[in-house]
């Protein structure tokens, strides 16, 4: 029998060590590539609550200690999106997948995949808000790279419209050497493959330190 893809234990020791690595002698030093400063931390979807405690913990302790750290909710970042296209659009939307799923439920998932998709994907969709983010946060923190953290939390809210690969790759070069963790529910199927919320095919596409 292979051992399950998250032992009794693991999110707390997977916590501690990105702990340990963040505030290790030197800097920062959750990867191996000095400019290259991206980790992921993977829990199961069932643990979030159990996340968030931790990662509060974290936080509190590393703004104690005279760190800036930016929390950003993936999950605000899409509705507020959808929120700027209009309560009129937003009603059609809604209208529309109700009709479909009624005859059609894959069709309608499809529908809301096409709706939803330019706000996710690209350039130009929730990499440019988490990459302004963190400008606007660095130069309100002056406290440097090596003591300013960001945290992308409440992946979850995209399930199945995300692809955590591709966001990390959108904003590599527009984070300013600042160490950015994404917070990732799913399964590690392999050192680097990872299966978003344990649902989606597994994604083998990632260069960041995976935790623990």
């Amino acid at each position: 029998m292979t051992e399950p893809p998250f032992p009794q234990g693991s999110l707390d020791g997977a916590v501690e060590a990105l702990r340990r690595d963040l505030i290790a002698p030197g800097g920062p030093q959750i990867s191996t590539m000095r400019n290259y400063r991206f980790a992921i931390l993977p829990y199961r979807p069932q643990e979030e609550l159990r996340l968030r405690q931790l990662i509060k913990r974290l936080t509190d302790e590393l703004r104690d200690n005279g760190w800036g750290v930016l929390p950003i909710s993936l999950q605000k970042l899409l509705l507020d999106r959808i929120r700027a296209t209009g309560e009129a659009n937003i009603r059609s939307v809604i209208d529309r997948e109700k009709r479909l799923h009624a005859k059609d439920p894959d069709r309608a998932l499809e529908h809301l995949r096409g709706k939803i998709a330019p706000h996710v994907e690209g350039p130009d969709g929730l990499a440019a808000d988490v990459a302004r983010l963190i400008a606007a946060f660095a130069e309100e923190h002056p406290a440097g790279a090596d003591r300013t953290l960001v945290l992308l939390g409440r992946a979850g809210a995209l399930y199945p419209f995300f692809r955590s690969s591709a966001l990390l790759k959108q904003i590599d070069g527009k984070t300013l050497n600042i160490p950015v963790v994404l917070l990732y529910p799913g399964e590690r199927k392999e050192t680097t493959a990872l299966s978003f919320m344990g649902e989606l095919a597994a994604d083998r596409d990632y260069r960041p330190r995976i935790y623990p």
